[in-house]
């Protein structure tokens, strides 16, 4: 059997899955009546290959200051997981609260387009919501876990991720705010061990603060990631104690933006759009490259492709689907970027 070269590895076990439920349907026909409907027929998703996701966006990250020496957590996911240095920020903006509403939403900023409509970086509470940004409904990774009878929880340094929790809250039942990132790793640990949630969103602020208070990349922000890489690790350290535990937990970890200079808002600028993304743990290939995993993606080099591109890049806004493909679980319902769940990691 030859197998085109576009197929992506989850989707021929679909297409697998298919054609043995119409073999199964076709020999039932001989002996004991009609074969199923095609929609009975119809593959369902992916088992999980994890039973915990823990996702981690480290604000502001440029991944040039990723290095052995100072960012050894980062570097541990990065050679034992599947990951790049080289994704992308949500096109049309590089600043915080859009690309974090994109992460958990899995879509484009704009609403016009089909966009979840957060187009601010404060703390309004006007709109109120993403659904009244967006002028519709909106689901996320919270929403569909809570029609599955999953549990999630947000750990935050930000006050403006509050709108996750006006949006969905039946979907976070646990929604946790701590400027201190260690002091909130501390919490979001805890957690992780005691409620083992499926899901659990984990922002760390310190390299966004450093940069607009010193400059991105200067040596102020560079501490900072050595900080934020150190409660990175400090979560790996809880999990290598918890074998059982670590054998069914997953981690992804990307950026909401880059930076340099005196700020981040140009969505023009490579500094800016250029974000990590990396997996590490059950289910995550060891010491791969997503792209070369992932044929039906493209390593951007330094452009920044629009939504339309045939072949996307790896985008940050791929954390929702990816988690619930992860998990077993369908893709958000009206999302984009990865709405198929074909970015592989394994």
């Amino acid at each position: 059997m030859t197998v085109a070269p576009s197929l992506r590895p989850s989707l021929l076990r679909r297409v697998l899955v298919g054609v043995a439920a119409l073999a199964v349907g076709s020999a039932a026909a001989v002996t004991t009546g009609p074969a199923p409907s095609p929609a009975s027929a119809a593959p369902g998703p992916d088992p999980a290959v994890t039973q915990h996701v823990v996702a981690i966006s480290i604000d502001g990250l440029n991944p040039s200051a990723i290095s052995p020496e100072r960012t050894p957590a980062l570097t541990r996911l990065r050679r034992n997981g599947a990951g790049t240095l080289n994704a992308r920020t949500e096109r049309e903006m590089t600043v915080t609260l859009p690309n974090h509403t994109g992460m958990v939403t899995s879509r484009r900023i704009e609403a016009a387009e089909g966009g979840h409509g957060v187009d601010w970086n404060d703390e309004r509470q006007d709109p109120a919501t993403v659904q009244e940004a967006a002028g519709g409904p909106v689901g996320s990774v919270f929403s569909v876990l809570n029609n599955n009878g999953r549990s999630a929880a947000v750990f935050t340094s930000k006050e403006k991720f509050r709108i996750f929790d006006r949006s969905w809250d039946r979907g976070v039942d646990r929604f946790t705010r701590r400027t201190d990132n260690r002091e909130l790793m501390t919490l979001a640990i805890r957690d992780i061990a005691r409620q083992r949630r499926p899901f659990t969103f984990i922002h760390l602020s310190a390299p966004d603060v450093a940069g607009h208070a010193d400059g991105f990349m200067s040596r102020a922000y560079l501490r900072a990631v050595q900080a934020a890489d150190a409660q990175v690790g400090r979560l790996l350290a809880a999990l290598d104690r918890r074998s059982r535990l670590r054998a069914n937990t997953t981690i992804v970890l990307t950026a909401d933006h880059g930076g340099r200079g005196e700020g981040h808002s140009d969505p023009t600028k490579l500094d800016n759009y250029r974000v990590p993304f990396l997996v590490w743990g059950a289910g995550a290939a060891r010491g791969a490259d997503l792209y070369r995993l992932n044929p039906d993606f493209a390593n951007p080099g330094t452009g920044r492709p629009t939504y339309s591109a045939p072949r996307q890049p790896v985008r940050n806004g791929m954390v929702a689907d990816l988690a619930l493909d992860l998990l077993g679980i369908d893709a958000v319902k009206g999302s984009e970027l990865d709405r198929r769940q074909n970015l592989e990691v394994r």
